[in-house]
């Protein structure tokens, strides 16, 4: 199968993607309920070590996955929130942003969307997935340093993504993994044009019921940023004819493009859900960090949401925990 995923903030993005823990729910299907059991894996390898050695051979022993919870087949709901952000990575001006949250759960053979995500499964074992990865940005208007020069359109980004589950604890508690998204990016237009690659590798942790919060999700994920030359192009060159003398003329390139750490937490309760993050974004050694439309080198972002659940299905299916 192959899961695929929408990032939401990973670069320039309104909200991170895994960590953010939204509510929403794609997988397995209408004929879910009658499909024979997943395989169960090895058993997990035995590690007889301490200290800091243990912890490393750890990670690199498989456990038995959880047992499989039965959730409604579709499911949806209406919340609202609100994120702060500055209008594009290394800009210094920044805004607050009120968002609606639809919740929208279909257990169906494609597609998943829950906590980590909105994903499209295309093939998934027990230590490699394949996810399909989708990320967006805002538009920027009126922004101080690119005063006099074209608006920023909004941007799509589609591609897929390798997920590799380092370590998985026996209770599911515990889950640890490496994603490496490769993604197209596009303008939001009549006439949308790519714009470029992007590629941001990262770790990310989640805890359930982190220090005994019973329901309570906690996601951390960091990594760098990399993108082609038209990416960073489309956002950090400044042509001549837009060049003044504050801002000269620069020509971005491609390459590193800094690192993102995110920290957020959601619980879901029986008839609403509640979510909220916070980010760190450093341009320190990004290969456009000469562009005069760079203002500042580091930044924090955060976010809220809630969301109610509207109607759910009377259908219960299986899935993984």
């Amino acid at each position: 199968m192959f899961v695929g995923t929408i990032d939401w903030g990973d670069s320039h993005g309104v909200v991170p993607r895994s960590t953010s823990k939204r509510p929403i729910h794609y997988a397995r299907g209408d004929l879910a309920s009658q499909r024979t059991p997943r395989k169960i894996a090895p058993p997990r390898c035995r590690v007889i070590a301490r200290g800091r050695v243990a912890a490393l051979l750890a990670t690199l022993c498989w456990t038995t996955p959880a047992l499989p919870k039965e959730e409604p087949l579709w499911e949806y709901g209406l919340g609202v929130g609100a994120v702060a952000f500055e209008d594009y990575r290394g800009s210094n001006s920044s805004h607050v942003y009120p968002l609606p949250i639809p919740t929208l759960s279909y257990n169906g053979t494609f597609l998943k969307s829950d906590r980590d995500g909105v994903r499209g499964t295309l093939f998934n074992q027990d230590r490699v997935e394949l996810n399909l990865s989708v990320n967006a940005t805002t538009p920027v208007r009126n922004d101080r340093e690119r005063d006099g020069m074209p608006d920023l359109k909004s941007t799509l980004e589609l591609g897929p993504s390798l997920d590799l589950h380092l370590f998985r604890s026996e209770d599911a508690r515990f889950k640890f993994d490496l994603r490496m998204p490769l993604r197209a990016a596009f303008t939001v237009e009549a006439s949308p044009k790519m714009i470029g690659w992007t590629f941001t590798p990262r770790f990310n942790l989640d805890v359930a019921d982190p220090l005994g919060f019973g329901g309570w999700h906690l996601g951390m994920l960091a990594g760098p940023l990399f993108a082609d030359r038209r990416y960073h192009d489309y956002f950090y060159t400044v042509a001549p004819q837009y060049a003044t003398a504050d801002r000269p003329a620069y020509q971005a390139v491609g390459g590193y493009a800094g690192t993102q750490s995110i920290i957020s937490t959601s619980k879901r309760f029986p008839h609403f859900w509640v979510g909220a993050f916070i980010r760190y974004d450093t341009l320190a050694g990004a290969a456009f960090l000469d562009s005069p439309l760079v203002q500042r080198k580091s930044y924090w972002a955060a976010g809220f949401g809630i969301s109610w659940m509207i109607q759910r299905s009377s259908t219960m299916v299986e899935v993984p925990d």
